[in-house]
């Protein structure tokens, strides 16, 4: 889960971390009050969770509460890679003399967290590490130990930091670390983090990835979510607690268990075709969680052909089946199904489906095949 900027800078502060005045803004009006309070000279920035904000036109520099009323305005209307425009956030203008990159990520080479810096901040990290790969410093944190003062003090002196910030730097650096591990973050980064004119260090912009798996335990961050970069089908999923990704084939999926949906995906990509969705409907799916899986699957009219791959342990056939039937009843649909069921009452989940003259297979090979030949028409 995207965090947007305000959102992540909120947290950051939490931390210690030294972010510019400001607030978010939902009108022009409400920029321009907030532009008066911070003394007029501010930066209007657009807040949607996508890049290239700036070169889109998204982030303004405004001299006046006047100019900040009516570049607000201008982008409140816009649309950003598809995303509309909701909300600004109105901050302090800073004195930038220097830029630098400061974020923390996990590694999964190395199978623990990394913090990373460069003094070529404030533009795309990811083109530097392509081009420029030697100005960017990796420090490995320990998960048990933390991010420790002499790892902080070491990339200081890596990104040729002058020796009268490297004290603020450690407590930002530290800060970021905290924020990072307390919200289980994915990511947590500040692009840029400047040396402004006055010679002070400060977090300009600031951007978190939570990992999706841990927000039960912060039901506070959950609310943050924002829903305008997801697909109804994914908010829909939710609801029911199912893992959905929708793509851009026409077989649907349905099976249960990450590994075993990415192998039913692999295998119709095999036999020729392109996978609609990865949905995981989990073990012990009732009836009522197969229906809602069934219905969000069809409401995607790519769809031409349905795949299910069911393996019962705790997940039972028969439920599975009744669950087909049950949302088939509720929602018309000419879309040809091809179901696998094997293990824990598999057997009567079979004779259910063929009662209902639905198409059967043995091997996932032989499903997989049927499913690419009647998405085909065939």
């Amino acid at each position: 889960m995207k965090l947007h900027e305000y959102q992540s800078k909120q947290l950051f502060s939490k931390y210690g971390i030294p972010i510019p005045r400001g607030r978010v803004a939902a009108t022009a009006q409400e920029a321009k009050q907030i532009a008066e309070e911070l003394g007029g000279r501010v930066v209007i920035k657009s807040q949607v969770l996508v890049g290239g904000r700036g070169k889109a036109g998204g982030i303004r520099l405004a001299k006046s509460p006047a100019e900040a009323e009516s570049l607000a305005t201008q982008i409140l209307r816009m649309d950003i890679k598809g995303l509309p425009v909701r909300k600004v956030l109105v901050d302090e203008a800073a004195n930038i003399n220097k830029e630098i990159y400061l974020g923390i990520t996990n590694d999964r080479s190395i199978r623990r967290p990394i913090i990373m810096a460069s003094s070529a901040g404030g533009v795309d990290i990811e083109e530097v590490a392509r081009v420029s790969p030697e100005k960017i410093i990796r420090e490995p944190i320990h998960p048990l130990l933390g991010l420790r003062d002499y790892q902080a003090r070491d990339i200081a002196v890596a990104i040729d930091l002058p020796r009268e910030h490297w004290k603020v730097f450690g407590q930002i650096a530290r800060g970021l670390w905290q924020a990072y591990q307390a919200s289980d973050a994915t990511l947590a980064e500040i692009n840029p983090l400047v040396i402004t004119g006055e010679n002070t260090l400060l977090a300009v912009d600031g951007k978190m990835v939570l990992d999706d798996n841990a927000l039960f335990r912060h039901p506070e961050l959950s609310e943050m979510r924002d829903l305008d970069v997801e697909a109804d089908s994914e908010i829909e999923a939710r609801k029911y607690g199912l893992s959905f990704i929708k793509l851009d084939g026409n077989i649907g999926c349905m099976v249960n268990g990450a590994g075993l949906a990415m192998t039913s995906m692999d295998i119709i990509k095999l036999f020729g075709g392109e996978p609609a969705n990865f949905l995981d409907i989990g073990g012990g799916a009732s009836a009522e969680k197969v229906s809602a899986a069934l219905r969000i699957i069809l409401s995607d009219p790519n769809v031409r052909a349905i795949l299910f791959n069911v393996f019962g342990g705790i997940t039972r056939g028969d439920e599975v089946a009744r669950g087909i039937l049950a949302a088939l009843q509720d929602i018309r649909t000419d879309v040809p199904m091809v179901i696998r069921l094997v293990g824990t009452n598999a057997e009567e989940g079979r004779r259910i489906l063929a009662d209902a003259n639905m198409i059967t297979a043995e091997t996932l090979a032989e499903a997989a095949q049927k499913a690419v030949a009647v998405a085909k028409g065939a």
